[in-house]
């Protein structure tokens, strides 16, 4: 299916990006000239989404002076000054802004670059590939050594049926999760109203067999820490097809 709308996880600290992130929102930290909160908005209007919520928190004002330029795709703000929600209930509140039915879920500090031209993109590919009779969600995942800026650990076990289980030592297909994934709105239904980490959905779809993965085409790079900036803009000039 062709995925309209989306959310991007944009509100946090970015205690890691420190000191950077002292001065400015861990979003729009620049990787040769773009800040990440493009990266990931310019992917989710490249695979057809026309609105996409954004949270915000970290220097709030800074946020909403950038992003109201973009012209596309058209932004919704779920507002969370008052108090950090974690990436659950950020999202639990977030999607409320949009309509029911399927989504596509973004992180704000990462994106690839060499997806293969004239061919759907990752997250095209990933709503394509979305079930919601079959699965809660299905994300986005990368072998280890197609990512720069990550912490070297796999995160799921992607079976030969396509499920994904938490990842251990001896699995013999492990993958890390990109940070992306498609869901549809009303799995956060029942979602707590405060606080809560999304792992809780995670490990409910895995007991139930509905956790799902779908394997990246290209190169992962995560943008965590001063360090990292670096690592990315060094892939970006060997590789330069661009995001």
């Amino acid at each position: 299916m062709t995925i309209s709308q989306a959310m991007v996880l944009a509100a946090g600290l970015g205690t890691r990006m420190r000191p950077i992130t002292d001065t400015l929102p861990k979003p729009l930290v620049k990787v040769a000239g773009k800040t990440l909160v493009d990266y990931a908005l310019d992917h989710l209007s490249q695979a057809g989404v026309e609105t996409a919520v954004v949270n915000i928190h970290h220097f709030p004002e800074m946020m909403l002076a950038h992003l109201a330029q973009r012209p596309a795709p058209r932004i919704l703000i779920s507002d969370e000054r008052d108090g950090l929600m974690n990436n659950g209930g950020g999202l639990a509140k977030g999607i409320k802004l949009l309509q029911p039915g399927p989504l596509l879920v973004m992180n704000a500090d990462l994106f690839w670059i060499g997806e293969p031209k004239g061919q759907p993109t990752n997250l095209q590919r990933l709503g394509a590939a979305f079930d919601p009779a079959a699965m809660d969600m299905i994300m986005l995942c990368v072998r280890l050594e197609q990512t720069t800026g990550h912490n070297g650990k796999n995160d799921f076990n992607l079976g030969t049926d396509g499920r994904l289980t938490r990842y251990k030592s001896d699995d013999p297909n492990p993958v890390v999760y990109a940070g992306a994934l498609a869901m549809d709105r009303a799995l956060l239904d029942d979602a707590p109203q405060d606080a809560f980490n999304l792992n809780i959905y995670f490990d409910t779809a895995i007991t139930k067999g509905r956790l799902f993965g779908l394997m990246l085409e290209g190169e992962w790079l995560t943008v965590g820490t001063p360090e990292a900036i670096g690592e990315a803009e060094a892939v970006l000039a060997r590789l330069p097809q661009g995001a």
